[in-house]
């Protein structure tokens, strides 16, 4: 009773604080109109709930994505949504060793290596010494790992499951990691940011990894450990045309981790992060926003399909906080793929994030968890310690 009540004074909060008609009172702070419905996907459920081996995490990260993010993709899509047709939810708490409103890096770096740590730093603890990060647990059990995101890849969150550094913002240290991590794959932004770190670094990566701009590269499928960096224009924003990478780049993901298991490595851990919500919010671009949203949703709706016909993958889509502080706004009359927003903020705010669940153990993340304890849950889940 008391999750029911929690999860109701929740939504309650999230879409109905600013409850005025949009003509009334305050201004509107964002619109989007005659969006296209895009549908949604509904599993069966048949290995939903069940308590059979997890093989296979994969785990979604919206980027600043709280309640009133994903509603608004709902409300938007002619209230539909892949992942609000999930039943198994719950609420994680993103407050970081530094402060109670935490950055991505303290988060990403809470659900890498489940241990909460200071805002900025990567893959490192409060005392400066190094974290081991879930890749590098999989590594040494025989798993393989992987890594997508609208980001590029020194960005906080992908960066916090192969890197080790005292600053988030140290890019050419970041990059000079991936060379010898234990990441099998990885798609994120752009050739171009790789092309800027020293030659030293290009030579090593290249040297460990397979490097291709297109999926389509005959190199792609063949390689032992593949690197995925498209253009900038292939992983800008939504609203800048930047088509179905988050989704197809995810699918490839999947099945590239999938082909790459052997007798001796039978799972995988992937983590998917939509990246570009959080700076739709940051810039208080309600448009925008509710498109990264959806695309986020196409993405997810690749890994539920696959870990329904898998029966042994558990996905879970979750936050590594919310970002703006969003509302939603009120209409008398809604038309269908239109919604207001109000933002309270341009930066982080400390709200719950919801956490959704598919697949064997997914009741396990019901109720009230840290981002730190969801990543301890894995680890176990995967016999990874």
């Amino acid at each position: 009773m008391k999750r029911i009540i929690f999860a109701v004074a929740a939504l309650l909060i999230a879409v109905g604080a600013s409850a005025q008609h949009p003509k009334e009172g305050r201004s509107v702070i964002g619109k989007i109109e005659n969006v296209p419905a895009q549908g949604s996907y509904t599993p069966s459920f048949s290995a939903d709930g069940t308590n059979k081996a997890v093989r296979n995490v994969i785990l979604m990260i919206g980027d600043g994505t709280g309640l009133a993010q994903l509603s608004s993709g709902f409300y938007t899509n002619n209230k539909q949504l892949t992942i609000f047709n999930l039943r198994k939810t719950g609420f994680v708490t993103t407050w970081s060793a530094s402060n109670v409103t935490t950055d991505s890096a303290a988060s990403g770096t809470a659900y890498a290596t489940g241990h909460k740590t200071t805002n900025y730093m990567l893959g490192m603890a409060v005392d400066s010494t190094d974290l081991v990060n879930i890749p590098e647990m999989c590594e040494k059990k025989g798993l393989v790992s992987g890594v997508v995101s609208t980001d590029d890849l020194n960005g906080a969150t992908p960066a916090s499951f192969f890197a080790h550094q005292i600053n988030r913002n140290l890019t050419p240290e970041i990059w000079a990691e991936l060379p010898g991590s234990a990441i099998d794959f990885a798609a994120a932004g752009s050739i171009e940011v790789y092309r800027e770190q020293p030659e030293a670094t290009q030579k090593a990566i290249a040297e460990d990894y397979t490097v291709v701009t297109d999926l389509n590269d005959p190199k792609a499928s063949s390689a032992k450990k593949l690197v995925y960096l498209p253009h900038k224009e292939e992983t800008q924003s939504m609203a800048q045309g930047r088509g179905d990478f988050l989704p197809k780049a995810t699918t490839y993901a999947i099945n590239y981790l999938m082909n790459h298991r052997t007798s001796a490595r039978k799972g995988f851990f992937l983590m998917v992060e939509g990246a570009r919500i959080d700076k739709s919010c940051h810039s208080n671009d309600y448009p925008s926003e509710v498109k990264e949203v959806l695309d986020f949703d196409k993405a997810v709706e690749a890994a539920i399909r696959f870990a329904e016909k898998d029966g042994h993958t558990l996905v879970l889509i979750s936050a590594d906080h919310e970002t703006g502080g969003l509302s939603l706004g009120y209409w008398d009359k809604p038309e269908e793929g239109t919604t207001y927003g109000y933002f309270a903020s341009g930066d982080h705010t400390p709200i719950p994030v919801p956490i959704f669940a598919y697949g064997p153990h997914s009741q396990d993340f019901t109720g009230v968890h840290g981002n730190d304890e969801v990543s301890r849950m894995i680890q176990k889940l995967l016999r990874l310690n």
